[in-house]
């Protein structure tokens, strides 16, 4: 049964976060959710390992499914087969359900050339794991034709194309419906669902209770308890997309936002009210602090962001936002979200950093606070 590791996961980082992406994968409703994390349910489990692929932490890991140490073995081949093994096909190794098999894996094998024949995908419709398999399936191949375009070189102003890269494309075999018929049926409905996914998460259009309103004007606090501190990881699907994402010459990789892809590029717009929270809930440490005793700054480094988006949830001003596109090369510099220089407080003599000038700090203004709803303002 796949392993839950609750310190990597956003909703235990972050106790409102909407992120659902292993219960939505998930064809067996195996899945329960809380602000704890995720609980398993071994009674309904089929060990798919769809959850394993959906979630961008790692959150979720398989000992009878790893897609690291099946790709050490097929890179060592001429050519590689991948069978799903509720359909019965013969490969050169088996996986649970071809959906599990993610974008980035199916991405690193045709940038290395090396021909991949995914069969039993015509079997989805009577699969056990079927319901959400095959969906999963169409948007992880989806998602590699977004790299494809990424790797593509664009037309020079003089209009000479450059070439094509030359990635070896998987394909799936024992699949008696049309290309078209197979786009139009599964693999649009399912990049529509993952994108109203997305905005559900983003927007909060859940069940769950978000923080309690603020008076009007001013943003909602996180409480305190909401934010659980983990160590920071990053998932080893982001760091085979560093590979995947690297041009020879250094050209850019201009690559859309896509919900199968862990990467994503942050900016901020005007409203920041440098509370931290969006450091403070990073699972991978991509948002990072950098002060001296002068100066503050928020900064983003997108090489370790995997693009769980629970910064974006917890952004109370709702001032954090996602590129739609941007360029995925790895090792660029980190990038400054907003900088401020330090305040020094009239009362304790303390730096500090606020959004507005301000004549004392914040722990000062609590003990002021404190004080006058004990002893009245008089």
């Amino acid at each position: 049964m796949p392993d839950f590791r609750a310190n990597r996961c956003t909703r235990y980082r972050y106790r409102y976060s909407e992120c659902r992406r292993c219960a939505d994968a998930c064809p067996h409703e195996a899945i329960s959710l809380s602000d704890e994390g995720a609980t398993l349910l071994p009674n309904a489990c089929k060990d798919c390992g769809l959850c394993v692929s959906a979630c961008h932490t790692s959150a979720w890991t398989s000992p009878s499914f790893k897609p690291i140490d099946l790709l050490r073995e097929a890179i060592q081949r001429p050519a590689f087969s991948l069978a799903c093994e509720p359909s019965g096909c013969a490969g050169d190794a088996t996986v649970p359900c071809l959906g599990a098999v993610d974008a980035v894996w199916l991405a690193y094998m045709a940038k290395r050339r090396i021909p991949v024949t995914l069969s039993g995908s015509g079997h989805c419709a009577a699969c056990v794991h079927g319901k959400t398999g095959e969906a999963q399936l169409r948007l992880n191949l989806d998602a590699l034709d977004t790299l494809l375009k990424a790797a593509t070189p664009a037309v020079e102003a003089g209009g000479h194309e450059q070439p094509a890269p030359d990635w070896v494309l998987p394909v799936l075999s024992q699949d008696q419906r049309s290309p078209k018929a197979r786009d139009k049926e599964v693999g649009k409905s399912a990049v529509a669902a993952s994108r109203r996914q997305l905005f559900r998460r983003i927007f909060r259009h859940g069940d769950k209770a978000s923080p309690t309103p603020s008076p009007a004007g001013t943003p909602a606090k996180v409480p305190e308890k909401a934010i659980r501190a983990g160590a920071y990881a990053v998932s080893e699907q982001r760091e085979l997309l560093q590979i995947v994402c690297k041009n020879k010459d250094e050209r850019p990789f201009p690559v859309a936002f896509h919900e199968a892809l862990p990467l994503m590029q942050l900016s901020l717009q005007a409203g920041c009210t440098l509370c931290e929270a969006c450091f403070r809930v990073c699972p991978t440490g991509a948002i990072q602090i950098e002060e001296n005793p002068g100066d503050w700054a928020l900064t983003f480094q997108a090489d370790r962001c995997v693009a769980c988006e629970v910064c974006l949830e917890v952004c109370q001003p709702r001032v954090l936002d996602a590129a739609s596109a941007f360029d995925a090369r790895p090792e660029q510099a980190a990038i400054t979200l907003i900088s401020r220089t330090k305040q020094r407080c009239a009362r304790c003599d303390r730096h500090f950093v606020s959004p507005t000038p301000e004549k004392t700090c914040p722990v000062c203004g609590d003990d002021e606070d404190a004080f006058a709803a004990i002893f009245g303002n008089d």
